[in-house]
C-alpha cells in the first residue's frame, strides 16, 4: 500500500465527510446561497499567504532540483489564475477580499505555519498533499458541470481537477511515498499527526461554510 493511502486510511471518516460535503455538492449543481461563497471564499483567501509559504519551504527542502520543480510550477498557477480567480470572485459578486479569519481558518493557517517552520520535508508533505489532494476528490466528479455555471462555481472546480491538477497531487503524493519509508518512527508518527491534522481541519472548514460563515462588508 502506498504510504498516502495508508495515512488517508487513518482519518478516513473526516476524509469521506470533506470529498463528499454538502456544501461542494450545492457548488456544483449551482444551488450554493451566493452569502454563504462570498463568506466561503473570503475566508479561503485568507490561506494564499500561508500557503505559498508553506510550498515556498517544501521547494527549498526538495532533495533535488527534479523534486523541486514541479511544486515551483504550481507556485505560479496560485499565486497567478488562482489569485485572479479571488479578485473576479469578489469583483462579480460585489463581495470585499478583506475579512477576520474565523475560528476554523485561524486553525488551518497556524497548521500550515507549524509546518512551513519545521523545516522537515515529510511534514510539509503531509499538509500539503492534504491541502490539494482532498480538492482533487472533490472536485473530479463535477468536471463536467463546469462549463455551465457561473464562474465563481465552475471555476473553482476546474482550478482542482483536470490533467494539470491531477499532475500537482501525483506529485506531492509521490514526494511523501517516496520520503516515507526513510523516516523513523518518531518521524512517521509526527506525519500521521500532521496528516490527520489537516483534514480535520478540512472537514471543518466545509462544516463551517455550510453553516455560513459572517460575511465581511
Amino acid at each position: 500500500m502506498r504510504a498516502t493511502d495508508y495515512l488517508k486510511e487513518q482519518c478516513q471518516s473526516d476524509w469521506t465527510a470533506a470529498t463528499t460535503h454538502a456544501f461542494t455538492d450545492a457548488l456544483a449543481d449551482g444551488s450554493l446561497d451566493l452569502e454563504k461563497m462570498v463568506g466561503y471564499l473570503q475566508q479561503d483567501y485568507l490561506f494564499i499567504e500561508d500557503f505559498v509559504r508553506l510550498l515556498a519551504s517544501a521547494i527549498a527542502h526538495a532533495p533535488t532540483l527534479p523534486d523541486a520543480i514541479p511544486a515551483a510550477q504550481f507556485m505560479g498557477v496560485i499565486s497567478g489564475p488562482e489569485n485572479t480567480y479571488f479578485l473576479r470572485s469578489f469583483e462579480a459578486l460585489s463581495a470585499q477580499s478583506d475579512a477576520l479569519a474565523a475560528e476554523e481558518t485561524v486553525a488551518f493557517q497556524n497548521l500550515m505555519r507549524k509546518a512551513a517552520r519545521s523545516g522537515r520535508y515529510e511534514v510539509m508533505l503531509s499538509v500539503l498533499v492534504v491541502a490539494e489532494w482532498v480538492y482533487l476528490e472533490w472536485a473530479r466528479p463535477f468536471e463536467d458541470r463546469a462549463d455551465a455555471l457561473p464562474f465563481y462555481f465552475g471555476e473553482w472546480i476546474t482550478l482542482h481537477c483536470g490533467a494539470g491538477f491531477e499532475g500537482v497531487v501525483a506529485h506531492l503524493r509521490g514526494q511523501l511515498d517516496q520520503v516515507w519509508d526513510g523516516l523513523d518512527a518518531a518521524a512517521k508518527s509526527d506525519v500521521v499527526e500532521m496528516f490527520t491534522a489537516a483534514v480535520a481541519c478540512e472537514r471543518a472548514f466545509f462544516d463551517a461554510a455550510w453553516a455560513g460563515f459572517e460575511v465581511a462588508t
